[in-house]
């Protein structure tokens, strides 16, 4: 559906242009667009590459393994019937460290092995289990301390003080994730009820 009504909003923005008389606007707004899509493209690949990479040494010393751990009692009261030893239950922490760390785009890639490991769970259900469930409700919340992309996305339009932004995403993105978690909560306690 979001589909049909780009397509038509760009149609009527074409037509509109052309009986105004203003179709080399809008082949100058699309040529410029096309130039600033790849410039910000070209600077988010460092930023998502150097984080990456980080996330990857910080796996690799085993720093991973020390946070998850440290993740283990919020794990337990998040997903209360998950094993440690699962694989979603790795997945799950890992996207959870790279979303706390301003990752976002890091976090995509063991978000979607999560839910992978989570529907294998589930039997491939049309339906979703109380886990993917609670997973989703918490990876939307996304609980960031430096918002990483933004930052950098700020920095790219020249914004005088880039980082700015810390301190008003961090409210924001608490205040949307401790909803999460009482949504979670109350998930796993009707659900315990039934």
């Amino acid at each position: 559906m979001i589909n049909l009504i780009w397509a038509l909003m760009i149609v009527i923005g074409v037509v509109v242009a052309i009986l105004t008389g203003n179709i080399d606007s809008v082949n100058t707004g699309v040529l410029e667009g096309a130039e600033d899509a790849v410039s910000l493209c070209i600077t988010m690949f460092g930023v998502v590459g150097m984080w990456s990479g980080i996330m990857r040494i910080a796996e690799k010393s085993g720093l991973m393994d020390k946070w998850t751990g440290m993740l283990a009692p919020v794990m337990k009261f998040l997903f209360p019937g998950m094993s440690a030893k699962s694989r979603a239950y790795k997945y799950i922490c890992t996207n959870i460290i790279a979303n706390v760390v301003g990752l976002g785009w890091a976090a995509t890639p063991p978000a979607l092995q999560a839910m992978a490991e989570l529907a294998k769970e589930n039997g491939h259900s049309k339906i979703a289990s109380r886990d993917m469930c609670t997973f989703l409700i918490l990876n939307i919340s996304s609980l960031q301390l430096i918002p990483v992309s933004i930052i950098a996305y700020r920095a790219k339009y020249g914004a005088a003080n880039p980082a700015m932004i810390i301190l008003p995403g961090l409210i924001a993105t608490a205040c949307s994730t401790v909803v999460a978690v009482l949504l979670c909560y109350l998930i796993n306690k009707h659900a315990k009820d039934e």
